[in-house]
């Protein structure tokens, strides 16, 4: 069994012996083929040595040239051009000892090796290419048969990698699905067909297609309807990542068929927003402050100051910041946060923490109220009083004619930013929807049902959300900040909203290993069947399209707080929050 073991040794020692005779092969043809093979006998006289000679300036030149280090099945365009200068070497070099002294040759007809070394890069290219052949056909028959779908730079390598690769995919088609690569349509790439989005169904039942790999650099709109297109047709669709990661190709994530992509990030714009300022943010530890907090590290903040009232979350989000200073502190005491402002003096608070989960709060429903609103007016207010130049409110797409008590919490926050007199200080909101993968929200739920066997719940069938991937909603919110003037409650564009029905059904495709089963509960108390961005049309456009202006809604600032003061020791705080915020439509 031993001798069976592939070994560098026993592959050189098997090329050496192959080629040794390929060689002899060669030449031997080569002097038939010159003589129509009738050999004069006084040309056989110096055969061998011509043989011998010659041999050994050939297995020497591809010894230098490393065509003996080559593995066998990869063997490609590269080493063929490696072969061919080896044998080039050899041919020259024999001419060079032929020209000093041809009588150790002759008789020899000197077309002979020009014959011979055609016939050498043939015979020997033919062996190294004969793995390559076999193996490529084995697995076409034992592989899945693939398309590429689109076209990119880095299509040519993809081919190259799935052929001299055992991977599970084996490339038979290439489809060009952007209008830039029509032209292309019936050339090859690789030796492989190209060929346009309308012949996909039949290119699937000609060839017995199984799978599919679309080119993760696609725009979002083409990257989910082909995947749905492929998925509708029966075929297993994965994806091509960036050439900079570990794998060429892996599974779709449900945050790829569900990311934006904002077109007009502006990141020159947040980085001299945030470049040497100090920055504190609350609610550092959650989702969202976590990732701003990563963002404002990477665009050069001078000093992060992160507070949350959780010692766990303060202390994971402290791990990917060593430098950060942490602060185990809760807004609604203004004592402790007034101190770290005063020693801190933050030039920049972006205020993200919050009480946020709907049914959380429908049954806790005066701390959601006190944290939510009280807190947000300690964080503001002590904000103002230290003179911070830009105070960041994070708000929510459920403040839009709430139906539940944490909407109707931030739609006052929001009406607080918009109407304190600000001092010395730019206040802002920014106001969007649900993020991919944020603690307790649908994606990593339904994730967590699937893999325990489900079944999904789902509260009702027509339900619809909003959806942008966390790190590009968090750009988005340092991007509005930057362009704030003070007032302003901005909107970020959340694109097309999502039916929660068909995001399930979706992630069993992705996800499951068997068949799991969708229940819908009902909805829960405070739960709307879709949420909004705006409350009116008034809202105005930024220089940015992905980001807009809602229209302000004064609400006399004394007024307020008499009524937030109210509303904090009243037995009937729903009632009092409709006085506040009159949109406000409860639903239990």
């Amino acid at each position: 069994m031993n001798l069976l073991t592939p070994s560098f040794f026993k592959r050189f020692v098997f090329f050496l012996l192959a080629d040794f005779i390929l060689f002899f092969l060669s030449l031997r043809f080569a002097y038939e083929l010159r003589f129509d093979f009738n050999i004069p006998t006084e040309h056989m006289v110096k055969f061998y040595t011509v043989f011998f000679v010659l041999t050994l300036l050939k297995l020497g030149s591809c010894y230098l040239f490393g065509i003996y280090r080559l593995t066998w099945r990869f063997f490609g365009l590269d080493d063929a051009k490696r072969l061919f200068y080896a044998l080039i070497v050899s041919s020259f070099a024999f001419f060079i000892l032929y020209w000093l002294d041809s009588t150790i040759f002759l008789p020899m007809p000197r077309s002979v090796i020009g014959i011979d070394f055609i016939l050498s890069l043939t015979l020997v290219g033919i062996l190294r290419l004969s793995k390559r052949i076999l193996s490529s056909q084995s697995k076409q028959s034992s592989h899945k048969l693939t398309l590429i779908i689109g076209i990119s730079p880095h299509t040519a390598s993809l081919i190259k990698t799935l052929l001299d690769n055992p991977l599970t995919y084996y490339p038979v088609g290439i489809i060009a699905i952007q209008p830039k690569n029509f032209n292309m349509i019936r050339s090859t790439i690789g030796n492989i067909k190209i060929s346009g989005i309308d012949d996909l169904p039949t290119l699937i039942q000609s060839k017995n297609i199984s799978a599919a790999i679309i080119d993760g650099t696609l725009p979002q709109e083409i990257l989910r309807d082909t995947y749905q297109q492929l998925n509708t047709l029966g075929i297993h669709t994965i994806k091509r990542s960036s050439l900079l990661e570990d794998r060429m190709i892996q599974d779709f994530s449900i945050e790829d068929l569900l990311a934006r992509h904002p077109k007009d990030l502006d990141t020159p714009i947040i980085e001299s927003f945030i470049r040497n300022k100090t920055v504190l943010i609350t609610g550092a530890g959650g989702s969202i402050g976590s990732e701003i907090a990563l963002q404002c590290h990477a665009f050069g903040a001078t000093k992060l100051l992160l507070v949350d009232h959780s010692e766990y979350n303060l202390y994971q989000i402290g791990e990917k910041l060593p430098h950060a200073t942490l602060r185990l502190l809760n807004i609604l005491d203004k004592e402790p946060l007034n101190t770290l402002f005063l020693s801190s003096k933050p030039d920049i608070v972006i205020h993200a923490a919050a009480y946020k989960h709907v049914p959380l709060c429908e049954d806790n429903i005066n701390a959601a109220l006190t944290n939510n609103i009280l807190g947000s007016r300690n964080v503001i207010d002590t904000a103002i009083e230290h003179n911070v130049t830009k105070i960041v409110i994070i708000s929510t797409d459920k403040a839009v004619r709430p139906t539940n008590v944490m909407g109707a919490s931030k739609r006052v926050v929001e009406l607080y930013a918009q109407n304190v007199n600000p001092k010395n200080s730019e206040i802002v909101a920014v106001r969007f929807g649900n993020v991919l993968g944020s603690s307790g929200s649908v994606i990593p739920k339904f994730k967590a049902q699937i893999d325990s066997g489900g079944p999904i719940t789902l509260t009702h069938p027509d339900i619809t959300r909003y959806f942008m991937l966390i790190s590009e909603a968090c750009q988005l919110v340092l991007q509005a900040a930057a362009i704030a003037r003070g007032g302003e409650l901005f909107i970020l564009d959340m694109g097309e909203s999502v039916k929660i029905a068909d995001l399930a059904e979706t992630m069993i495709r992705l996800y499951a290993s068997q068949p799991i089963e969708i229940v819908y509960t009902g909805l829960r108390p405070g739960e709307k069947l879709y949420e909004e961005l705006l409350i009116d049309e008034s809202e105005q456009k930024t220089a940015f399209d992905s980001i807009l202006i809602a229209g302000s809604t004064h609400y006399p600032i004394e007024v307020l707080m008499e009524d937030i003061e109210k509303l904090m020791i009243s037995n009937t705080p729903i009632e009092t929050l409709q006085k506040i915020v009159p949109e406000f439509n409860h639903t239990s």
